[in-house]
């Protein structure tokens, strides 16, 4: 086992690196601008990952310098990476579609890099010492400005056949209402996709109009007596509750954790449980929807904990 693990949260806008020690615990952190164009990209996360094992003295987890502590890599994208061709895909950080981008790290860093989906590293992350810690199957979902999730099975991610279990967003709103329909199209070409509606931009819109953006400060409006923005809650929470039945339906997880900036709204921890029975399949559903333990971190911490436990 390494003694350090090394984690990257590749975004849109930055580079996060993290050192976890062999318990968790996090020991450096650093974050740097994306520099939005490939090449720059790779010699970015080379130049990032260079600095830290200069200040832990560190080498590549398989090297065969004596003496020296080592440390493992894994990295986080708003992606994956195709099994088919070894390319990434659906990245939205679309100038690294269609790029080898674990073959060109790896050759770049002359060492062995795991590349995962984001959301799988969330999940990966909570389910490894966050609020699904010592759960068996463990449904890990980021609700933010889209919409994405991670499985997570006896500690080990179930990224399926074509690398796109968990794609929760890209699924259809279940028990679709009259009120509901015209079904709003998705980016990915398809319509009704959850995404649409459960997105935290789509409650926004719901609550301030077809402009805004953000939902910020929408429970304490709808507490200060904003009838539009407890309608907006309201209709949101009975999405999210039957989007979370239907994964129960089909999966049965132990656990539900949420992640993104939606997951901070504390209404859906108390709102979205006893909505579950209305359309679960089972006589009582006690599945618990928790809040993320790791916050912002559980991105980078997931990329760390790629490599598994020795």
């Amino acid at each position: 086992m390494a003694d350090y693990r090394m984690g990257i949260d590749f975004g849109g806008t930055k580079i996060e690196i993290a050192v976890l020690d062999r318990g968790g615990g996090m020991l450096l952190r650093e974050r740097i601008p994306n520099p939005g164009v490939y090449e720059a990209a790779v010699l970015a996360v080379r130049d990032l990952v260079a600095g830290l094992d200069g200040r832990l003295g560190s080498r590549p987890h398989d090297s065969a310098e004596a003496g020296y502590p080592t440390s493992s890599l894994g990295l986080g994208i708003p992606g994956s990476i195709s099994p088919e061709s070894g390319l990434v895909k659906n990245a939205n950080a679309t100038w690294l579609n269609a790029k080898p981008f674990g073959v060109d790290l790896t050759r770049a860093l002359g060492r062995e890099v795991r590349v995962e989906n984001d959301a799988n590293c969330f999940a990966l992350s909570e389910a490894a010492d966050g609020a699904g810690a010592g759960a068996s199957v463990v449904l890990g979902v980021i609700i933010g400005t889209g919409m994405g999730a991670g499985i997570v099975h006896d500690g080990r991610l179930m990224p399926g056949r074509h690398h796109i279990a968990g794609e929760w967003g890209h699924v259809p709103l279940p028990w679709v209402r009259q009120e509901e329909f015209p079904l709003p199209r998705c980016f990915c070409g398809n319509e009704g996709c959850l995404e649409r509606y459960l997105c935290g931009p789509a409650l926004a819109r719901d609550w301030k109009g077809a402009d805004a953006h953000s939902a910020d400060g929408i429970e304490a409006a709808a507490a200060e007596g904003d009838a539009g923005a407890a309608a907006a809650l309201d209709r949101y929470v009975d999405k999210l509750a039957r989007a979370c039945a239907m994964a129960i339906n089909f999966l049965d997880p132990d656990v539900i954790v949420l992640g993104g900036g939606v997951s901070n709204l504390a209404t859906l921890y108390t709102r979205v449980p006893p909505l579950l029975a209305r359309h679960v399949i089972t006589p009582v559903c006690t599945t618990p929807i928790l809040r993320n333990r790791h916050g912002d971190s559980s991105g980078v911490r997931g990329a760390a904990w790629l490599w598994p436990v020795d």
